[in-house]
């Protein structure tokens, strides 16, 4: 083993070793020590979170960290996601309303078995030339704070077969995940005000939910096999329960839920997991309860107040967290992975520019702001909305306007490498009217909406099925994640995404508002002013109306009568 490294991380798990992965592949003879306090390789089905990608991340393990032969021979491909909604029979799954795509998708993504993954990745990391040690457990890091030190000024200690090592390095990537070794020695956490709980187990053996009914109707509204392949959500106020298939042919079912509806100390067991499940999922009780019992339970696992923050991120001074490190949402849309592509896509572009002899203090600074920008803007998705999951009609709505958000903007952005571009983030954050700053708006304002319209929203629907795929604009969103436009153009996409969803906002109102305040369904509305609690600007010259198609595109997802266009008679 050597004594000097260009960059230390600690931590093996998913994120340090993408890591790795992306600085080997742009300099190959890169120096790198990854520790891995863990004694032996990940097991298989390894209990960890992170199991379920969406299309950001799948395009940087495919695409950038060219895993993608890898993930199509030994991981699972997935099936979007699927929700089911509150009915008054939940014995009956044919009965609730069920959301997700009926097809197979354009744009690919998998359900992955961590422990099969990250051996993979870290037997392809020594390949690459970095060195990889298990049982490796930090006991120490000294950091020498000032950008214009030495070459290998940091200290890192570990043990190692009860032996204390130090090595020398120029960066520390710390990928430590809840451990947050340079957070908690800095002193960098902050409050999150987003407090939920989970638990969550595997189970051996393959469950397909399509064998949960009978109803030949309800089987034939997708092709056999394609619900299983989907990482499944079955919601109701203040919580979901997830069931995600594995390539190991084993599962991973979880509950996360809001403690103020559902208290931590009523599933923090795995026996009072299966009793919550009896209340609340009784299909779902049924049908796992006896795949637990004896050697069908693998491992069990909980975590409280599962979402933290950071005031920190990257350092001209040559550290870094990256990973469960720094932030951590929300598991509903499954973001994990896609953080740690945006994080190890900023820290290896510092990391490449400081080793090549540039200056990266500015871009340490711009890459922080809009990295912690980034995780303020996405927090309203999943803050206070567990209240909204017994409502499928809201629910409905805000996951098709919260996938076309996600598939319209930094989807874009990521492909096409936007996020180290200083000049376009400059272009699209620094103004106050700059696109970025008026997606983020835009966005903060639907998420209130989406809370405003509780109160008014109590009926429970049945028997419904929706494809995100009816929808000619999430069609569109979702396809365009793989097309490759020049630099000089994207800025143009950027405003034609934002004024889409501008139109899909302001159609989403007028069909809310007809129904909850009895006004026209056919205003003009200031996509900045939409509330259902006070004044919404109808006259001034930024009130628009949607187009006819994104119109209809929207009406797919009202579950209500649309009213009828009221005609002024003076």
């Amino acid at each position: 083993m050597n004594k000097n490294y260009d960059v230390v991380i600690l931590g093996g798990g998913l994120a340090g070793l993408t890591l790795s992965l992306q600085l080997k592949k742009h300099k190959p003879d890169i120096s790198i020590l990854i520790l891995e306090r863990r004694e032996t390789e990940a097991p298989l089905a390894a209990h960890k979170v992170g199991e379920s990608t969406v299309e950001l991340a799948s395009h940087y393990l495919r695409e950038v960290l060219d895993l993608k032969g890898y993930l199509e021979e030994h991981e699972l491909p997935k099936h979007g996601l699927r929700f089911f909604f509150k009915s008054n029979t939940k014995e009956d799954i044919s009965s609730r309303v069920e959301l997700g795509p009926r097809f197979r998708l354009p744009v690919p993504s998998h359900q992955l078995d961590r422990g099969t993954l990250e051996n993979y990745m870290a037997k392809l990391t020594v390949e690459k030339g970095s060195e990889y040690l298990l049982g490796a457990k930090v006991s120490n890091v000294e950091l020498v704070n000032s950008p214009q030190s030495t070459d290998h000024s940091h200290k890192v200690s570990f043990i190692k077969n009860g032996k204390e090592e130090t090595v020398s390095c120029r960066w520390v990537a710390d990928a430590s995940g809840r451990g947050s070794i340079l957070k908690r020695k800095l002193q960098f956490q902050k409050p999150m005000e987003h407090h939920i709980n989970t638990s969550w187990w595997r189970l051996k053996g393959v469950i397909d939910i399509d064998e949960w009914s009978n109803n030949k109707e309800w089987k034939n509204y997708l092709e056999p096999h394609l619900r299983y392949l989907s990482t499944v959500h079955f919601l109701d106020k203040g919580y979901w329960l997830w069931v995600i298939p594995l390539g190991t042919k084993n599962t991973s079912i979880g509950i996360v839920a809001d403690p103020d509806i559902h208290p931590f100390e009523t599933f923090n067991t795995y026996e009072k997991s299966v009793e919550w499940m009896r209340v609340n999922e009784p299909l779902a009780y049924k049908m796992l309860e006896p795949l637990g019992r004896g050697e069908g339970l693998m491992d069990f696992r909980i975590l409280k107040h599962f979402a933290h923050h950071t005031q920190r991120i990257y350092s001209s001074e040559r550290w870094a967290v990256t990973g469960e490190s720094g932030a951590f949402l929300d598991p509903f849309y499954s973001p994990g992975s896609d953080f740690i592509s945006l994080n190890n896509t900023w820290l290896s572009d510092l990391i490449l520019r400081d080793i090549a002899g540039e200056d990266i203090a500015l871009r340490a600074q711009v890459y922080e702001q809009a990295h912690l920008a980034w995780v303020d803007s996405f927090l309203p998705i999943y803050q206070e909305k567990y209240k909204l999951m017994g409502s499928a009609q809201i629910m409905v709505m805000k996951i098709f306007w919260d996938w076309a958000v996600y598939w319209a903007i930094p989807c874009v952005l990521f492909v096409n490498n936007a996020f180290t571009d200083l000049r376009l983030l400059r272009d699209l954050f620094a103004s106050q009217n700059s696109l970025g700053r008026k997606f983020a708006e835009l966005h903060k304002r639907m998420q209130d909406f989406f809370l405003e319209w509780l109160p008014y929203e109590n009926r429970i629907f049945e028997h419904r099925y929706i494809d995100p795929f009816d929808l000619k604009l999430l069609r569109e969103f979702q396809s365009a994640i793989t097309v490759d436009i020049e630099t000089k153009s994207l800025m143009e996409q950027i405003a034609i995404n934002l004024n889409k969803l501008e139109q899909m906002a302001v159609a989403i109102f007028r069909l809310v508002s007809s129904e909850v305040k009895g006004t026209s369904p056919d205003i003009k509305v200031n996509p900045y002013t939409i509330t259902l609690n006070g004044e919404v600007d109808t006259t001034s010259d930024k009130a628009i109306a949607p187009s006819p198609e994104i119109t209809k595109d929207v009406e797919v997802m009202w579950f209500y009568e649309k009213k009828e266009t009221i005609v002024d008679s003076q």
